[in-house]
């Protein structure tokens, strides 16, 4: 008789389950498990509560964060796997940062060098000359040189090992868009991340000292062999006002990145009253300065629109501080379904249509996402490392690198 009790109220809760609003139910499921909220896996725009988004937004994704809550005031298409670029840099700071004292001495060798992709952008490290730690982190961030980030990968124990901890570090964050291949950002198959994840990695890496102090600088004298030393500029063009921009006020960092492949991406962090906001722009449409006016406009929007907006989600708490572990963001058919589910809530919070209620109606549509879910599963599982589900963003293929500057 009590078995027959327990397996009655069981029946009981799930016929509750049923009858609960499809959105509701759905939603509320979604918002506990898909890394950063419900909304952010959806495409297009998410906002709400405020008006006057640039209109001229060309990037193939994008994110509004305050650095300090972690609140996403807007995104467009946060979880969408995009090649990276240098932005991928921050992370390596992330993992590789905190391990060697700035002012440690370290001689170059050639074998630290030998692996550098041809076409790199280079800060111009040469074989035999020694280098402190600050000077090789200043190479990283000022001028995204790829022999600096492969010369401290090599003290670090490798490339291997270093790309291993860079994508477990990613894990730890849980930025689970991210699939690391190599440290330094440059093109390789399979290597992707997101607005969402970029975003992760530089508000992490903006809570230590170093890493901001990095992001931050405009100049520096480095090392040329003997007593010679040439100026290196921070290739930041919001920072430095460099290419016809102006500077940003109050931008305090962080990281740009370009290929000629993958195009431009920015994550920049900028200081107005106190608050600090954090943009990143993936991918626009045009070269040149578009990728840093567009984040320009964003932050703008950030300090004066995004007073009133409502969160669409938040920049997660990475597990080892205690963080609730999330589950990756679904295909993009799943975000399109769920956009367009009855009672599924728009970018303004509204709601698009009517809510199916009822036992039977609920049952048989939580049966048949369970279904759907799981045969997604089934097909992620099954396609090869890598290789982003079909109605996701293409996979990247990457051609063989060509001559001219990638960072």
């Amino acid at each position: 008789m009590r078995e027959c009790s327990r397996l009655s109220r069981r029946a009981v809760l799930g016929l509750t389950a049923a009858a609960l609003p499809l959105s509701t139910a759905t939603d509320a499921t979604a918002a506990t498990a898909v890394v950063g909220g419900e909304l952010l896996s959806r495409t297009g725009v998410q906002v709400r509560g405020a008006s006057g988004l640039p209109k001229k937004l060309t990037a193939r994704a994008w994110l509004v964060a305050d650095c300090a809550s972690g609140e996403v005031l807007a995104s467009f298409d946060a979880h969408r796997r995009l090649a990276p670029a240098s932005t991928l840099k921050m992370l390596f700071a992330d993992t590789v940062l905190k391990k060697f004292d700035r002012a440690r001495r370290y001689k170059v060798t050639d074998a630290d060098l030998a692996d550098v992709p041809a076409g790199s952008s280079l800060v111009g490290i040469k074989p035999g000359i020694t280098y402190t730690v600050e000077q090789l982190w200043q190479g990283v961030f000022l001028r995204s040189g790829n022999d600096a980030v492969h010369v401290l990968s090599h003290m670090n124990g490798g490339i291997a090992r270093t790309v291993a901890e860079m994508q477990a570090k990613a894990e730890d964050l849980q930025a689970l868009d991210t699939h690391v291949v190599s440290p330094d950002g440059f093109d390789h198959k399979g290597q992707l991340s997101s607005a969402y994840d970029l975003t992760l990695f530089a508000r992490h890496g903006l809570k230590d000292a170093d890493f901001r102090r990095y992001c931050g600088t405009r100049t520096a004298d480095f090392p040329a062999g003997g007593k010679k030393t040439f100026q290196i500029q921070n290739t930041d063009r919001l920072l430095t006002g460099a290419w016809g921009l102006k500077t940003y006020d109050g931008l305090i960092g962080v990281k740009n990145g370009y290929t000629s492949y993958a195009g431009n991406t920015f994550t920049g962090a900028a200081t107005r009253g106190g608050r600090t906001l954090l943009v990143t722009v993936m991918h626009p449409e045009s070269g040149g300065n578009a990728v840093y006016e567009e984040t320009a406009a964003l932050l703008d929007w950030g300090f004066t629109h995004g007073r009133s907006a409502r969160p669409v989600g938040t920049l997660v708490t990475p597990l080892s501080e205690g963080g609730a572990s999330a589950s990756p963001a679904p295909g993009r058919q799943a975000v399109r379904a769920a956009a367009g589910a009855p009672g599924a809530l728009t970018a303004g919070g509204g709601a698009t249509g009517p809510v199916a209620v009822g036992a039977g109606a609920g049952a048989l549509a939580l049966l048949g996402a369970g279904a759907w879910a799981l045969r997604r599963r089934r097909a992620r599982t099954a396609a090869p490392e890598g290789q982003a589900p079909e109605d996701q963003a293409p996979q990247i293929e990457t051609p063989e690198p060509t001559a001219g500057e990638r960072h």
